[in-house]
């Protein structure tokens, strides 16, 4: 909110001391900020995540592994090799939502917050190495 209110000043402020199509320029490139700026994607609470992860997911992953998939872990390099839709938390969030293969459903049984919240700790977690 705050950047669109920047943007909005920088265009007007733009209009009224500079050509019109400085300020033309001008509005768009604080519309394009604005725009990509507001879109902060699925930025979940990792510690809540690390609660729920481990309540609903650490029986089968604990410490990032994979019981019944041995090389399907949460490890940052098979996370990029078998998660689809690549390594992030929109592909984390589909996945813990929808299941897939031995992997049952959680969208029933968490709340979209709860699974944005595990999709930031694996992220997380994965980034920087699991602990045992």
């Amino acid at each position: 909110m705050k950047l669109a209110l920047i943007a909005t000043f920088a265009t007007s402020a733009a209009a009224f001391s500079i050509s019109p199509q400085k300020a033309a320029q001008a509005g768009a490139v604080a519309a394009a900020i604005a725009t990509s700026a507001a879109a902060p994607a699925f930025a979940g609470d990792v510690a809540a995540g690390e609660q729920v992860f481990n309540a609903n997911c650490a029986a089968c992953h604990a410490g990032g592994q994979n019981v019944i998939m041995p090389d399907k872990t949460l490890e940052k390099e098979a996370l990029e090799q078998y998660l689809a839709g690549g390594r992030n938390e929109k592909a984390v969030i589909t996945q813990v939502t929808n299941g897939k293969n031995a992997m049952p459903a959680f969208g029933g049984r968490l709340s979209d917050e709860d699974i944005a919240n595990v999709a930031s700790y694996v992220i997380a977690s994965s980034e920087s190495g699991w602990d045992e």
